[in-house]
C-alpha cells in the first residue's frame, strides 16, 4: 500500500508525523497495519522484503521500523542485526508468528527495541510504537562518526545516519526534513527542481509540500531564513545547497 498523501497545510503538515516503515511479506497483514497506522496519524511506507526495505531506506528516513522475522531471502533478524551496526539509534519492533521465549530473546539480542507475536491487536501495536518513540527521544544519542559528511557553515550532515549537527550539537529534524536535506546533500551545489526532488523522494512530497518543507528546513539551518546563505533559491528552477566540504 502506498504511503498516505501529504497535506500542504503548514499548521498540520504530514512531515511532522512519525514515519514508520513496515517490512512484511504478508500482503494482507502489511496492508492492514499500514491502514491502521495511517488512521492513527502516522506517515507510513511499506516493503515486502528486506531488499525492498533497503531500497526505501536509501531514499527516505524513518523514525521506527516494524519488521517481520520470517521473510523469504534475508530474514528480519538478519536485517535488524545489520541495520543496528550502522544505525544503532534506529528503533525497531519485530513481529513473528512464533511465540516461544527463545525466539523472543533471539530477536531482542539483535538489537530490536520491542517484540510482538502474531496475531496481535492493532491498537497494541500503535501503543508500543508510541512508547518506543517516546523512549528514543529521551535516550542519549551515540555520537555519530561522520563517514560521509557534508559541511555547510557550522552544520555537518552525516548522509549515512541522516543526522545533522550544528557546532557539535545534535539538531532535531523531522523524517521529511532529513529526506529533503539528504537529497540536497546527494547533489551539493546543484539546483534541484520540485520535480527532481519529488522523484528522488519517491513521490512522498510534491508541489506545495516541498515548498513548505524547504521553508521549515531553512528555519533550522539559516541564521536568517528570510535571507538564506546555505539553501539558496534559483527562481523558476529550484534550490541548491551551498556546501563547504565533503568528508
Amino acid at each position: 500500500m502506498a504511503a498516505p498523501d501529504l497535506h500542504d497545510h503548514e499548521n498540520n503538515p504530514a512531515d511532522e508525523k512519525a514515519h514508520v516503515l513496515i517490512i512484511d511479506d504478508d500482503d494482507r497483514l502489511r496492508d492492514l497495519i499500514s491502514r491502521f497506522l495511517a488512521d492513527h496519524d502516522f506517515r507510513v511506507t511499506t516493503a515486502a522484503s528486506a531488499e525492498e526495505a533497503r531500497q526505501r531506506m536509501a531514499g527516505m528516513s524513518f523514525d521506527v521500523l516494524v519488521v517481520d522475522i520470517m521473510m523469504p531471502g534475508e530474514s528480519g533478524l538478519d536485517l535488524v542485526r545489520d541495520l543496528k551496526t550502522s544505525s544503532p539509534n534506529l528503533p525497531c519492533l519485530m513481529l513473528t508468528a512464533m511465540g516461544e521465549p527463545g525466539h523472543r530473546l533471539h530477536g531482542l539480542e539483535t538489537g530490536a527495541d520491542d517484540y510482538m507475536t502474531k496475531p496481535f491487536e492493532p491498537l497494541e501495536l500503535v501503543l508500543r510504537i508510541k512508547n518506543i518513540l517516546a523512549r528514543a527521544q529521551t535516550m542519549p544519542v551515540a555520537e555519530p562518526v561522520a563517514t560521509s559528511g557534508i559541511r555547510f557553515g557550522p552544520h555537518l550532515f552525516d548522509r549515512d545516519r541522516r543526522q545533522l549537527t550544528t557546532a557539535g550539537q545534535r539538531q532535531h529534524l523531522t523524517s521529511a526534513e532529513k529526506d529533503l536535506l539528504g537529497c540536497f546533500c546527494q547533489h551539493p551545489r546543484q539546483t534541484l527542481s520540485r520535480e527532481a526532488l519529488s522523484d528522488m523522494l519517491g513521490g512522498q512530497m510534491e508541489g506545495r509540500s516541498i515548498d513548505v518543507a524547504v521553508a521549515r528546513l531553512r528555519r533550522k539551518i539559516e541564521p536568517n531564513p528570510g535571507k538564506p546563505i546555505y539553501l539558496l533559491t534559483s527562481r523558476g528552477h529550484g534550490w541548491s545547497l551551498e556546501t563547504d566540504s565533503i568528508e
